[in-house]
């Protein structure tokens, strides 16, 4: 039993809020009783009103909170911007904006209950008016190159081989003998017979390897010879036509050489500019050699081979000279070469000139690129984007 006293005069004044007058006409079960008291100075009623157990409620959802708030059916005390309370029907900004956003974060169950819909069928490739297909051609098109380099990037021979093809007069261009290796050809729009077979419309990739290359094979493309470095990806090249499927191979050679005796850095391509910019001695590309020495080496040794020697009427010094600590596994001596002029047997005729014997020469390093010291003898490895940055090739 609960007892509610209520002054008389909070109904005589008009301003109470509409949804308060509702409530108190809206109680269930009201039982009321008036007494007076005449010695008292103020008159008042006396209520006594007992209520009905309430309803058990459900819980509220987000969408019911949402929906009292459109509706305006929840009075809301809010402090102004004087600091003082007041009373409003429609909610504070703040909780609005915050409801938003707890609604967005947390889709309706709807959106989880929706059927899975049917996959979508490819859209067809919009067709292009030939004004548009002019257009593309004539400013994005890659450029026609000449006629030799495309044979050579085709895997049909070297370039000095595939210019004697042309002089010969063993290559047509759209039906019409070509004699000219300078001639601008374009592999998609011109028809190209190499040997009377047609040359493919698609190049090969660009390839990059850097390859670990053993003692005893030569650096040659000639098919004469028996142990060569291309010898050792046949197994690579055997697999191309399953990993790049309708893709012709490509003509794979080496980037400068190593005579037969020196193991190492290798770098093989298909890529002429990049070859070409890496071997020619105006790249000045450094290369480091690690010779092992047959013998005591001393202070004499290391000034003798920093000197430099004539070499092809030449005069080559090396950038550094180092004599490396011993290491418990390797008795012999070794000495650490860095050159840049590439020139051949270079480093053998530097510890030549200063009097010693070399028991081993290996290449670890060109310009900023190191062999990887998990790459066993006879193995490969792609070069990345970053690799060939470190080789200064930039296209």
């Amino acid at each position: 039993m609960a007892t509610l006293s209520l002054s008389s005069s909070l109904f005589s004044k008009p301003f109470l809020p509409l949804k308060l007058k509702t409530f108190f006409h809206t109680l269930p079960r009201i039982t009321c009783s008036a007494a007076s008291s005449s010695s008292s100075t103020s008159s008042s009623l006396e209520f006594n009103i007992t209520f009905a157990p309430p309803k058990p409620k459900p819980k509220g959802s987000l969408n019911d909170v949402h929906d009292s708030i459109s509706t305006g059916s929840v009075p809301w005390i809010v402090r102004g911007e004087d600091g003082n309370l007041k009373l409003q029907t429609h909610p504070p900004v703040q909780l609005v904006h915050a409801l938003a956003d707890t609604k967005s974060a947390n889709p309706t169950d709807k959106k989880k209950n929706k059927k899975k819909s049917a996959p979508k069928t490819p859209t067809p490739e919009p067709k292009y008016s030939k004004a548009a297909r002019r257009f593309y051609n004539e400013n994005f098109r890659a450029p026609a190159q000449r006629l030799s380099k495309v044979l050579a990037a085709s895997g049909v021979a070297s370039r000095r081989s595939c210019e004697e093809l042309i002089f010969e007069g063993r290559v047509t261009v759209n039906g019409s003998v070509c004699n000219t290796p300078q001639t601008r050809v374009d592999t998609v729009r011109d028809i190209i017979y190499v040997n009377g077979n047609r040359l493919p419309k698609k190049l090969p990739p660009r390839v990059y390897l850097a390859l670990n290359k053993p003692k005893g094979y030569i650096c040659s493309s000639g098919k004469k010879e028996s142990k060569t470095v291309m010898s050792l990806l046949d197994d690579y090249l055997k697999s191309w036509d399953k990993i790049n499927r309708g893709v012709p191979k490509p003509r794979l050679f080496t980037v400068g050489r190593l005579d037969v005796a020196t193991t190492g850095l290798i770098i093989i391509t298909n890529d002429g500019d990049f070859a070409q910019a890496l071997a020619h001695p105006s790249s000045n590309l450094t290369k480091e050699y690690i010779a092992t020495i047959d013998g005591a080496v001393n202070k004499q040794h290391l000034i003798a081979i920093s000197e430099g020697t004539n070499i092809e009427g030449v005069h080559c010094v090396p950038d550094s000279v180092e004599l490396l600590p011993r290491q418990p596994e390797i008795l012999r001596s070794r000495i650490r070469i860095v050159v840049h002029e590439g020139r051949n047997h270079e480093v053998r005729e530097l510890v030549k000139k200063a009097g010693l014997e070399i028991h081993s020469l290996k290449r670890v390093r060109i310009a900023g690129y190191r062999l990887p010291s998990d790459l066993g003898l006879g193995y490969h490895v792609e070069l990345k984007k970053a690799d060939l940055l470190a080789l200064g090739w930039k296209n």
